[in-house]
């Protein structure tokens, strides 16, 4: 296992952006920033989930995503930074868990061997309605990034809110060296404008953009497993080759992955053998094969898999 650097402090790369403090920051921001560092010089690759459009099944993939990686025998953590409306504690089952703290920091839930942080953890009840401007909307980022004890990981996946505003432009400020971005979509062209906007939102930040996953491409009859294409389909690919970026597969809608999220049982762990559940497998290639920020020191080694709550 490679080894990890424990502090901004021992770390020997000239350009670690929180070697020196800068001119227009005080001594709080940057001891902030150091600790902010040193979390994520601990974690290999950060790979963010983006869609310019609600209601794609952002935060299912990046479940599944997450899920999938563990399943592989890397280390992952999982942030949710939906302000408004996080839905990861639903979609594991975690509705009513608050995240524990010690010494002021944020323990956050483990699934199996999957460390999960949302600010839905943090809130007193799911019906609380979140009212912040953008200012604070980073702090609150800042805080689950900086203050949330990751450990070790070899990827942290990011599931950002739609659109390209406060939340996901805060997210890769902050972790300066993002992986690289997946980008969902559905075939529909209303959908898949939105979408074009997350690729360029990507590109105007210098975030790879690992690639397009096409969501609800075609339905998946339960009785006979046949894929009937009730919203058209090729869509996310079409646009994929036109934007000239990766298209990592389609996921059809199938009623198993909305009964699973219902039920917080992530869909690839409880239904492999579907092809759902395969079209996530390529996409997990995709990141598997993605290559890690020379910052970050990737933490290697398989280990079982245990994806039940504990």
């Amino acid at each position: 296992m490679p080894e990890q650097k424990k502090s901004c402090g021992s770390c020997e790369k000239e350009s670690c952006s929180a070697k020196e403090q800068r001119p227009d920051e005080s001594l709080e921001q940057f001891l902030e920033r150091t600790e902010l560092r040193r979390r994520m010089c601990r974690i290999g690759r950060k790979i963010i989930v983006l869609s310019g459009k609600g209601g794609v099944g952002k935060s299912t993939v990046a479940v599944n995503l997450a899920v999938g990686l563990s399943m592989e025998g890397k280390d992952v953590g999982l942030l949710d930074v939906d302000i408004h409306g996080p839905s990861v504690p639903k979609l594991f089952g975690l509705e009513k868990r608050r995240c524990e703290t010690q010494e002021g920091t944020l323990i956050p839930p483990v699934v199996g061997d999957l460390k999960v942080m949302s600010l839905g953890f943090l809130l007193g009840s799911g019906d609380e309605a979140v009212i912040w401007r953008g200012p604070m909307k980073m702090s609150a980022i800042k805080q689950l990034l900086k203050d949330t004890e990751w450990g070790d990981l070899d990827f942290l996946i990011v599931d950002c809110p739609p659109g390209t505003g406060d939340e996901p432009l805060s997210v890769v400020q902050l972790i300066e060296d993002v992986t690289g971005a997946v980008i969902v979509t559905t075939p529909q062209e209303v959908a898949i404008l939105d979408v074009r906007r997350a690729i360029t939102f990507c590109r105007k930040l210098n975030v790879p953009v690992l690639g397009v996953i096409e969501n609800m491409s075609g339905f998946t009859c339960p009785k006979c497993g046949t894929v009937v294409d009730i919203f058209k389909s090729g869509g996310g690919e079409k646009m994929a080759a036109e934007m000239g970026v990766p298209f990592l597969g389609r996921i059809p809608l199938d009623p198993q992955v909305t009964s699973a999220g219902d039920d917080g049982k992530p869909f690839v762990y409880f239904n492999s053998k579907s092809e759902a559940a395969k079209a996530f497998e390529r996409a997990l290639g995709v990141i598997l094969n993605s290559h890690p920020n020379a910052a970050a020191a990737p933490h290697a080694g398989a280990k079982p898999n245990r994806m039940k709550e504990e």
